[in-house]
């Protein structure tokens, strides 16, 4: 059975990754910095010595990348890097800082941008963290950094990925990124990406 590291997992289990990992195909490990997530792995991305080199054949991290600040990013996607086996690749998902813009120079900054299971998620939410999370002290929510389609592509081309794809949802205000440690035509790439990706909206 495959292998696939879940990092910053939070509560989420493996049917909250992608269509792919949920099969009983994949196996989840759960990693994450807060010790009540009750992860597999407790740990940082920025050092993730606990997981051993190409231990993994695949890395997905939803909505983590944003907690670090900008010079942290190279390092966390090196320790990707690092711990994926030699056909391993990396899922990862983030908010569309271009889509939250946009609202914020509509003027609609505090309005919400989409209803979520958290509740109203407004674009101050979307670029600083979940203010409810925040103002009850998990600190761990705040956002640090920010990306648009293109920067976040490029972020994973300079970290050593050799084979990237991307999308961007704008209705949905994310991006979704998969980067391979090896060379991939564009037609496997893309057959990968399709698997895990979601529906565009």
């Amino acid at each position: 059975m495959k292998k696939f590291l879940h990092v910053g997992c939070g509560p989420a289990q493996k049917e909250h990754t992608t269509r792919t990992f949920a099969s009983h195909d994949w196996q989840e490990i759960r990693f994450d910095i807060d010790a009540r997530a009750r992860p597999d792995i407790v740990g940082t991305m920025t050092d993730m010595a606990a997981v051993e080199d190409a231990s993994v054949d695949a890395v997905f991290s939803a909505h983590n990348i944003e907690h670090l600040f900008p010079h942290e990013v190279p390092r966390a996607l090196k320790e990707f890097l690092r711990v994926l086996k030699p056909d391993g690749f990396a899922v990862i998902a983030c908010p569309d800082l271009q889509s939250v813009c946009a609202l914020v120079s509509d003027g609609r900054l505090l309005e919400p941008a989409y209803i979520s299971a958290a509740g109203p998620i407004s674009p101050m939410d979307i670029l600083y963290g979940l203010r409810p999370a925040l103002a009850s002290g998990n600190h761990y929510m705040a956002h640090k950094c920010g990306f648009t389609e293109k920067v976040l592509a490029t972020e994973l081309f300079t970290a050593g990925f050799a084979s990237v794809a991307h999308m961007r949802r704008a209705a949905a205000f994310d991006l979704w990124v998969l980067g391979a440690k090896t060379q991939m035509t564009s037609d496997t790439l893309g057959e990968l990406a399709r698997s895990h990706f979601p529906v565009a909206a």
